[in-house]
């Protein structure tokens, strides 16, 4: 799958020679830390959109306006201007709107993958896809992450596997609540293979996370920690 670049990512592709590129794209490549909703190409972000606003929820019902929906897929599609690490954050509650209901979160999911794993050339040849369970009106934070699991099973177990995000901002006991739900799932043989501190980097307290990445490493989780992300 091709994908389009702007800015300095372009501008260093384009002093490469055709060779060069080649060279690149055949060596075999591992994504560590792709972000589900963070990854959507935006022909699935567009599609998806069409679907929400089109949908029979309410304008009470919908999570976000439709107009700050269509204004924020223009600027993705259009290539954002991310000076700041604060200012990609302002993207995803209308990504997220998106992605509320077990079937469109399993179409994002499926586009995500196809674009990193399908392909003559793929992005690359093992994929650890993160997310952070979410409670929508449709599903709960246990369905939310099994429905992510199953489209993975469409590819084998060495070429993707989950990390569990914890966001900074949660409360204790949805931080206790999605730790165990990915120990049981890790313990039921899906391929969940660790725990994520992730989120705005300038809020929450890490400290009270420590127990809980504990109790992950005793069920066999990996952890990972966004840590010094500004100064």
């Amino acid at each position: 799958m091709e994908f389009e670049t702007s800015g300095h990512a372009a501008q260093a592709l384009n002093t490469l020679t055709p060779s060069q590129i080649q060279f690149l794209q055949l060596l075999p490549k591992a994504e560590l830390h792709a972000h589900l909703n963070g990854s959507i190409p935006i022909t699935t972000l567009k599609k998806l959109a069409t679907e929400y606003l089109n949908s029979n929820s309410t304008p009470a019902a919908q999570t976000i306006s439709a107009d700050s929906i269509k204004q924020k897929i223009k600027i993705l599609a259009a290539g954002p201007s991310l000076s700041n690490i604060t200012d990609f954050f302002t993207f995803f509650p209308a990504i997220y709107a998106l992605t509320s209901t077990p079937k469109a979160l399993s179409q994002a999911t499926q586009a995500v993958l196809s674009a990193f794993l399908d392909g003559e050339i793929p992005q690359c040849q093992y994929l650890e896809l993160r997310t952070t369970p979410r409670e929508t009106d449709a599903m709960d934070r246990e369905r939310y992450l099994r429905v992510v699991l199953a489209e993975m099973r469409r590819y084998r177990p060495d070429q993707v596997a989950l990390i569990v995000s914890l966001d900074r901002r949660m409360k204790m006991d949805v931080v206790r609540d999605c730790v165990r739900i990915a120990s049981e799932l890790k313990a039921e043989g899906e391929r969940v293979v660790g725990i994520d501190l992730c989120g705005d980097p300038t809020v929450g307290d890490m400290d009270e996370f420590v127990p809980w990445f504990a109790k992950a490493k005793e069920a066999g989780l990996g952890v990972t920690l966004h840590i010094a992300e500004v100064w």
